[in-house]
Formats: C-alpha cells, structure tokens, sequence
C-alpha cells in the first residue's frame, strides 16, 4: 500500500511516501475505504512537530479527511450504515459509542474520543480503516477532490455556528483569518444561517475571494485595528457572534469586537494555547465564551445533506498527487491557500 507517512517527529523531512505498507484489514463494525482524494489540516502539521501525549507506531499515516469506495466491510456492519461499492465521505472523529457522552448523541464529547492521523492511523494511504458509522454515502456527482476537503472543517464549523453558537437570521458574525477551512466552512453556513458576515485575513486577495462566497464586509487585520474598526462599522454596538481560532494573537480583540450579551466560539488555538481575559468585562457585559470541537452523528448527517444538495461546497485550493505530498504540506506551511489543500490518491 502506498501511504504518506512518518517514523519520527521533526519537520518537512521527517515526512516519508511509502509503496511497502501492508493493506489493512477492517475488524467487526469496521469498513476499508479505498482512498481516491484526503484533504489537509493543520493538525497534520502539528501532527509533524508531535502533539503532546500523541504517540504514534512507525510507519504512520497522516490525513483526517478522505473520500473514497467502501470496498470491505468487517463482521456486524449493517447494510445501513455501509454497503461494498458506497462512494463516502469520512468522519475523522472516533468515538467508542458506549460511555455517556455518546449514548446522548454527543460523540465529540466521548470520554475516547480521537481524531483519523492522530490517534488512529490517517488517510493519506490507499486504503483506511473507519468504524461504519464513520461514512456517509454521497451522491457520485461530487468529485473526489471536493468531497475529500468537506468533511472536517464542515462539521467543524456547523457545530460552531449552528449547534454552540446558535446563530439566528439577522445576527452579525466575525470570523478572524478568512481562508482556511473552517473559516470559510463558517462564514458559507453562517450565511446558511440568514447572518451578516464580516472577515478578516492580512491578505486582500483573501478577502475578495471572501467576498465572492457572500462576506458583506472585510478587513485586513495587518493593516487595521480590528475591534475598533468592528465598532465604528456597527455605530459602537459590535458583533453578536465572533469565530476565532486562532487564540492568544487575536483573543483580546476579538472580545472587544463582541457586543453585549455576544459570544465567542471557538475550535483552535493557532497562535498559542494560552489566553488572557479581563474577568470583569466578561461579567459586566454578559459574554459567553464556548468551546467546541468536531461534531456529533446528527451534525454530520446534516452537513452531508448539504453537500448533496450543493449549498455546502467547500472550494479547493490546489491538488497534489500522493506522491508529490511534500509539496502539499510545504503550501499548507506557508499558509497562502484559500480552501483545503487536496492529495489525490487514486482515479478508480
């Protein structure tokens, strides 16, 4: 089996494109997926330099997202949940399906929860190994590219702006750094939503692009004081809603972005895990700060229906082929995409 893998944590180097792995096997409840594309996430940098409490099994492969062919099923599946031949997307987070956070239907809260790539092997290979619960059928009309870069930063950010924040029809969000997955997943289904959008990134042709997909307004954040320009544009009040994922660099704004009674969402902390907060304007002005992070089973049908009827269509950045991976995550480095960054794994 041909995978993208590592061995050792590091940089760039530490990456390796493999052809000798063995073909892995589905045990009860599971599904092999034959890869055709996986798609990019930060985590797989992270995953690059090591993640604490992370250990991995040399060779390991990396990748979350993936969409592929169901071509063999373990002992106990369903016809339900997976057939021989399905084309499906995949959900990248494991939960046991046992303990009391996912008898209530909360899987991301699973007291075993992990993620493909981190704690599972990942799904820049040929073939990946998913619990049957873990895909979805798709309707074939979605390309392999398109479909490989839907699910993690969907569901992600659905959970975000539907199920956490709640967002409602004439409501304003803010979502910091415009250009990655989740922001863009964010601000297509906050629209969904019937919200005013606003975004940011240091980059206007980000921004334009941001435009494109139906931000009403932009700024660039290396170029402007954020928060207070939040306030000049919206007659002092500020946003109901602000989206940030990228922790200490920008938390302080973001919460003198928020109007009174707002709230703060959050999935990531690209700049650092640790956040100062002045615990008297939280009180004073009512803020709620909510965390969140992937989805639960009913999230993930919802987002799968919108991707079947083509209003959740996330927009690819560029694609490599498996064997050319370095390149894709050297771009992902760099952080200049717009949209997911696709490996292309098989045409069959």
């Amino acid at each position: 089996m041909r995978a993208l893998t590592i061995s050792a944590h590091g940089g760039l180097d530490s990456l390796e494109y493999r052809t000798d792995l063995p073909v892995p096997e589905p045990g009860p409840g599971q599904v092999r997926v034959r890869v055709r594309a996986a798609a990019l996430n930060h985590l797989d940098i992270w995953m690059l330099s090591g993640l604490p409490g992370v250990t991995i099994t040399p060779p390991w492969p990396l990748g979350a997202d993936a969409a592929g062919v169901v071509d063999k099923l373990g002992t106990g599946v369903p016809d339900a949940h997976a057939k021989i031949g399905d084309y499906v997307v995949i959900n990248a987070g494991i939960s046991c399906r046992r303990c009391e956070f996912c008898l209530r239907g909360e899987h991301s809260l699973c007291v075993k929860f992990g993620l493909l790539g981190e704690h599972f092997p990942g799904t820049l290979a040929e073939y990946v190994i998913v619990p049957a619960t873990n895909v979805r059928a798709i309707p074939t009309s979605v390309g392999p590219e398109t479909a490989a870069a839907f699910s993690l930063a969907t569901l992600t950010a659905w959970r975000m702006i539907v199920s956490r924040a709640r967002v409602q029809p004439g409501e304003t969000v803010l979502i910091w750094g415009i250009g990655g997955g989740v922001a863009i997943a964010a601000l297509q289904i906050a629209k969904l939503r019937g919200a005013t959008v606003w975004v940011t990134s240091g980059s206007d042709e980000k921004l334009a692009r941001a435009v494109e997909l139906g931000a009403d307004e932009t700024f660039n954040h290396s170029e402007i004081d954020v928060a207070r320009e939040v306030r000049a544009r919206s007659n002092r009040r500020g946003v109901d809603v602000v989206v940030d994922v990228v922790g200490p660099a920008t938390w302080e704004r973001s919460l003198a972005s928020l109007a009174k009674g707002g709230r703060l969402v959050t999935c990531g902390a690209t700049s650092g895990p640790k956040v100062e907060t002045d615990v008297r304007k939280l009180f004073w002005n009512q803020w709620t700060i909510l965390g969140s992070t992937m989805g639960n089973d009913a999230e993930f049908d919802a987002i799968t229906r919108e991707l079947a009827k083509g209003r959740l269509v996330p927009p690819v950045d560029r694609v490599f082929d498996l064997e050319n991976g370095r390149a894709a995550f050297e771009r992902l480095q760099k952080g200049g995409q717009f949209g997911k960054i696709v490996v292309r794994i098989s045409n069959e």
